[in-house]
């Protein structure tokens, strides 16, 4: 039984792994095309729909641009810390009995090294998605931020919803 045991949570680390590069790609690369193919020469704003637009946006804090004036060694510092917290969350996939736990931390490990990536290659991580309702926008964001957010809300629902299923 043991051995079953540390199967499945290899196959889940490796799982969890594999969702975290897939992040990665899937930010990089949407974040090339922004910068290379379709922002070029710099518009303001590209309407796509009544309610999306892409933008450019260089964000040199963390959420909501927090921490943005904080000097030339900001991204260096804020990189730091979002790999050590990458390192933490590595471990914990490591531990991981359950594919959703996994998936969660395969996502958010994933966007946080997407981000790393941008301020080491530009100092500040590049947003690009602009969601918008009745003149109110929400803060541009980009795939690794969506892969964090997806990640954090499905460990919420796994620790709600996990007890019940072992009961």
């Amino acid at each position: 039984m043991n051995a079953f045991v540390a199967n499945q949570s290899r196959s889940y680390w490796l799982f969890g792994l594999i969702v975290a590069v897939l992040v990665v790609v899937l930010d990089q690369g949407s974040k090339w095309w922004i910068l290379e193919q379709v922002m070029q020469p710099v518009p303001h704003v590209i309407e796509v729909t009544p309610f999306f637009n892409l933008v450019l946006v260089w964000n040199y804090g963390v959420s909501f641009g927090t921490f943005a004036s904080g000097g030339a060694l900001m991204p260096y510092i804020l990189s730091a810390i979002a790999a050590v917290i990458a390192v933490c969350l590595v471990f914990w996939l490591r531990q991981a009995e359950r594919r959703l736990i996994a998936l969660a931390l395969g996502f958010i490990i994933g966007g946080a090294v997407g981000n790393v990536a941008d301020r080491m290659l530009h100092g500040a991580v590049v947003d690009f998605l602009d969601f918008h309702v009745a003149g109110w926008h929400f803060w541009a964001f980009n795939v690794a931020d969506s892969g964090i957010s997806v990640g954090v809300v499905l460990l919420l629902i796994d620790g709600l919803f996990a007890g019940r299923e072992k009961s």
